[in-house]
Order: C-alpha cells, then structure tokens, then sequence
C-alpha cells in the first residue's frame, strides 16, 4: 500500500513539474510585461491566459530573434491595430488589426501573397518572383479535406481547440491571438482581423491590448508579428464640440464676435451604437449670465452681446435603459492623487424596467471681441482720365462696414457668374476714425464682372459683392451708377469657398450672381491694385497702387 502511496506521490510530482514547465499564454503574450493587478472580470469568448501554449506548434521568439528576419520572404511584415476607443463602459470596443506587406506585395482573393506585376523593387525581382511568394492553401486543390487527415492536427489554435469551420476558414492563413486583461481571444483571418469587446465587466481606465500574428507554415506556424494598443474605458460619455460662425475668420482660436450667433454643435463618439435607446439631453452654460439652456438636440447657438472672456459649460446626459440587474463598472484603483470611486445609480421605469445615468462634460473658455458685422459699397465713380493715360480706365468704391475698424481689404474680380477669378489683390489698410474709404482699381478691357471687396481684422472679415457692365474708355467721368448685388453682406468666407487673403493666403470663391441682374453700363471700370505676379504672370497692370489722392486706397 505504500508502495502505491509512493508512486502516485511521484506521478503528482512529475506532474506539478510539467505543468511548472510548460509555455502559458501569459508567457508568450505579456512580452515580459507584467501587470500590478491579477484580478480580472471575465470577458466574455475569452479564456484565462493561465492555459497552456503550445509552443511546438506556435514557436515564440524573443525580440531580436534573428529568425525574424528570415520569417518572410521579401521583407518584414509589420501590423498596425487601431480601435475606436474611448469606450463608454457597458458599450463594445472594437479593434482592427491589419497587416502591412513589404514593397510589391498583396494579398490575392484566395488568400495567397504575391508580387504585384509591374512593380519596380530595387534590386529587381526575379522573374519567378513576380508571382506567387506563398502558396498555403495549394494542398486544397491536391485533396479533399476528409482526404488530407495529416492536416487535422495543423488546423488548430494554441490551446489545441480546432479552427471553426465557416466558410473558406481554410483560406484564412494567419492566426491571430489578442490578449489584456489577463485573458487572451484567438481567431483566424486574411491580411486584416477585426473583433468586438464588451466593456461591462473591464476596469475604468487605460488599459493595453496586445497582438501575436502567426502564419501558416511546414511543420509549424511561424510568428510574423506583433503589435499593441492603447485603449480607454470610462463612465463619462465621450463628447466632441464643434463651434461655427458666420464673420469669424479662425474658428479654431476661441475668439469670436459680438452680436453674431455661433453655433455649437455636439458630436457623440458612440461607435457600437449603444446610447441609440437613450433620452439625451443638453444643458449649456454660456457663462455671460444668461442662465442654464436645456435643449433635446445636438446643435444649438448663442449670441454674446457683451465684449469679454466666458466659460462655456456643457453637460450630456444619458438615460440608458437597461436590465434591472445592475452592471456596475469596476472602479480603477485608487491612488495617492485621486482616491474617488464612481457611483452609478440605478432607477425604475415606468414601464417596469430601468435605466442608469451617464453623463458627459465639456467646458473651454471663449474671447469674444467687436469684429466686423457688415460691409456696404455706397458709390461707385469713374475717373476722368487725359488720353494719354487712358490705356487703363479706373473707378472709385467707396466703402463703408460696420463694428471694428478694418486692417486689411481685399478685391476679387470675376467672369459674370462670379465664378471664375480673373484677379485678386489684398492690401493693407489703415483706418483711424471711422470705416469709410475709396477703393480705386482699373479695367484693361470692357465687359461685365462680378466684383467682391472685403474688409478684414485679425479676428473677422466680411464682404459685399456687386455686378458692373461697363465699356472701354477712360474719358468719361461723374458718378457712375452700377448694378450691385448685396448677396454678399455678412457673408462668410468659410462658407463660400477659395479666396486668398494678405499675409494669410486664406481662399474662398466669390458670390453667385442671379441671373438677369447685370445691365450694360458704359464708362465704367473696375480696377485692382498690387497685381501679384505669382498668381497672375501675364498682368500688365502699371502703377496699381495709387496713392497720391488722400484716402485712396
């Protein structure tokens, strides 16, 4: 009896020993990475990576392994995973992992790796090197799988468990084998992988999910690459807001202008669609006193009719319906810095389900400053010319605008649609009293055009547009009447395309005209000063840029 005692003494030794010796996922997939927390929720399709690796059929190599220079013909491969992460916690968190070939190489439609033809590599390819590179699923054509019984233990995972057989599984030649979390999830695929993680049962916080990619091979798989990601679970809703308005002339500095709406508009990142039952609503603070705004819809606007700097508070909330079993997130560990642990409450529906709170914060501080409102062209007058300098007829604008003074302006003159540019020119300005001043630019040929003048500062700009039609000549003179067309009052330069602005070279395409507005007029020009030659070589402008009458710009 005790000799029984003794063997089985030895064979539960023996075993302790193997079981110490073997690979574990842990070993292979951690990379020397170790984590202060042990203790996971299980995550569901996932097993523990305390299971056993096969290491004979999936060989694992060290960094720096000189094999990985030889594990692919042509190059290295390399892999890049992305996810959609920040994840609101109870919501999925998806990964995508794709390979990337070395130089000339794709992936065809059944799954093997070839040269692309007509692709120059240096050195040149051999000439048998322009086809297939790896041919995995030829021994399917050989034989039927009931056939190939030798392959039955090839097809396998890791952890011994068989590939699952949808369709085409067998032309699917890389294995991929992800891992957090202490557990590991491992599927088969073509040159990209992309899978799905529910985040109810993962710790708030920062959290890596690391890659191994395997290929088929003789006798066993053999290791390509490995990449990692950083993903993010949280309990507040990730939100996104993005601010427009109509004079600004850089939305994305924070200042803005006095007695023009801006518009807010509220982006939720929800990328599995799990907020899709939910009632969400919007509170905004502007922080001028207007009090607290609730809305039910995304977009919104406001009017600051005060000069100054305001925080802007906005909070998402989210009432999500759910099973009156509470899934409480687990909290990160505390530390020395922030000790606090959420709390999620939980209330009944009238319905007799239930549904939990989310909530989502913004908050940004906002300059809000006087800016240019309007701009009006009140007058226009040719200018009487001898005819020795009647090679160029010129015209007077005179200009008035409305909020701050202007520091720059800019003219645009087009075909009669408005659409086609045949000039621009900017010019710096100096206004000291009030915004009234006299443009003065030339035409070389007669016709009708569309001309566009805006007045600028730092912060705003803004235009008025009119349609001339006038004939050659420069001898006549008085007050020129012309066909204006104020479509372009308070208009935006962000909202009607490419113009180039001094010092900027911001873009934007001039006003439409309507059609049947333009009328023929005779003895008027327009002119456009400081011609530059780098958007337009061919100009043959003289003396653009007249100065010696006070005012003239």
């Amino acid at each position: 009896m005790s000799g029984i005692r003794r063997h089985l003494g030895f064979l539960l030794l023996a075993e302790a020993v193997l079981c110490a010796a073997a690979t574990r996922f842990q070993d292979v997939l951690s990379n020397g990475r170790t984590s202060p927390v042990t203790s996971y929720k299980k995550l569901q399709g996932w097993s523990s990576d305390q299971n056993t690796w096969n290491e004979k059929l999936y060989p694992f190599w060290e960094e720096g392994d000189p094999r990985w220079k030889d594990c692919w013909k042509g190059g290295r491969v390399t892999a890049k995973l992305d996810t959609d992460s920040p994840a609101l916690v109870g919501s999925n968190v998806t990964f995508v992992v794709t390979l990337q070939f070395p130089k000339c190489q794709k992936e065809d439609i059944d799954g093997n790796i070839i040269y692309k033809r007509n692709c120059t590599q240096d050195p040149p390819a051999y000439q048998d090197q322009q086809v297939y590179v790896y041919n995995w699923t030829e021994w399917i054509d050989n034989c039927g799988w009931e056939n190939c019984t030798s392959n039955h233990s090839h097809n396998v995972f890791p952890d011994g468990r068989p590939f699952p057989h949808y369709p085409g599984w067998r032309r699917r030649n890389f294995v991929y084998v992800f891992h957090t979390l202490g557990q590991y999830h491992q599927t088969t695929g073509r040159s990209s992988a992309r899978f799905s993680v529910n985040t109810a049962n993962i710790t708030l916080g920062k959290h890596t999910m690391a890659v191994s990619i395997y290929r088929r091979g003789h006798p066993a798989y053999v290791p390509i690459a490995r990449a990692s990601a950083t993903y993010v679970v949280t309990d507040k809703i990730p939100i996104l807001v993005s601010m427009f308005q109509k004079h600004d002339r850089n939305i994305s500095d924070s200042i803005f202008i006095k007695d023009s709406p801006i518009t807010f508009d509220v982006k939720i990142h929800d990328p599995s669609y799990y907020l899709n039952n939910s009632a969400i609503s919007y509170k905004w603070n502007f922080g001028d006193g207007s009090g607290l705004f609730v809305a039910s819809g995304s977009s919104t606007s406001h009017t600051y009719t005060l000069q100054g700097n305001f925080t802007l508070n906005l909070t998402v909330q989210a009432i999500i319906p759910v099973p009156c079993t509470p899934v409480t997130p687990t909290a990160p560990l505390p530390t020395s810095a922030d000790s606090s642990t959420t709390v999620e409450s939980m209330e009944d529906n009238p319905d007799g389900g239930c549904h939990i709170y989310r909530n989502g914060y913004y908050r940004t501080g906002i300059s809000v400053v006087e800016g240019i409102l309007e701009v009006n062209i009140i007058q226009m007058m040719s200018i009487q010319m001898t005819e020795s300098q009647a090679e160029n007829s010129l015209v007077d604008f005179v200009v008035t605008c409305q909020g701050s003074l202007p520091t720059d302006v800019c003219t645009v003159v087009s075909d009669p649609t408005c659409q086609v540019s045949k000039s621009v020119v900017c010019d710096p300005i100096i206004v000291t009293d009030e915004c009234l001043l006299t443009i003065r630019r030339a035409f070389e040929e007669p016709g009708t055009y569309c001309i566009n003048i805006t007045l600028g500062d730092d912060t705003s700009q803004a235009l008025a547009s009119a349609l001339i039609s006038v004939n050659g000549g420069g001898s006549s003179s008085g007050t020129t009447e012309g066909v204006f067309i104020f479509l372009g009052l308070l208009a935006v330069f962000a909202a009607i395309g490419a113009f180039v602005l001094y010092k900027r070279y911001k873009q934007y395409k001039p006003i439409e005209r309507s059609a049947g507005r333009a009328e023929n007029q005779e003895g008027l020009t327009a002119y456009f000063s400081n011609f530059k030659a780098i958007f337009f070589p061919s100009s043959t402008e003289r003396n653009p840029l007249l100065k010696s009458k006070p005012g003239i710009v």
